[in-house]
């Protein structure tokens, strides 16, 4: 996976600012169904918010972290319970993907 500058983040962060999350993850964790529905996401927008409604937060920062590194995304930034996330899209569908549309 590559990783990103501190000025590519900050863009995505700004984006990811207004974005409403698309992914919810409960305090069971990571469900096949999660990872599948992140994996669209991700595939659909490039740049996903996910909130996890994870009471403890080293589990809460500890499931972030394994659901970024089974879809194969970065975790750009973390507050509160909301993670974004980043993955750049096989074929980018400009209507879809946040980035295409916030250039």
């Amino acid at each position: 996976m590559m990783s990103l500058s501190i000025e590519e983040k900050k863009r995505l962060r700004g984006i990811g600012h207004q974005l409403k999350p698309v992914v919810y993850v409960s305090d069971r964790g990571l469900s096949e169904g999660v990872v599948q529905e992140m994996d669209r996401a991700l595939e659909d927008h490039e740049l996903v918010k996910v909130k996890f409604s994870i009471p403890d937060r080293e589990a809460k920062r500890e499931v972030m972290g394994d659901l970024a590194q089974v879809c194969e995304a970065e975790l750009i930034h973390v507050i509160g319970n909301m993670g974004l996330f980043f993955r750049k899209a096989q074929k980018p569908n400009p209507k879809l993907s946040n980035l295409h549309r916030h250039l």
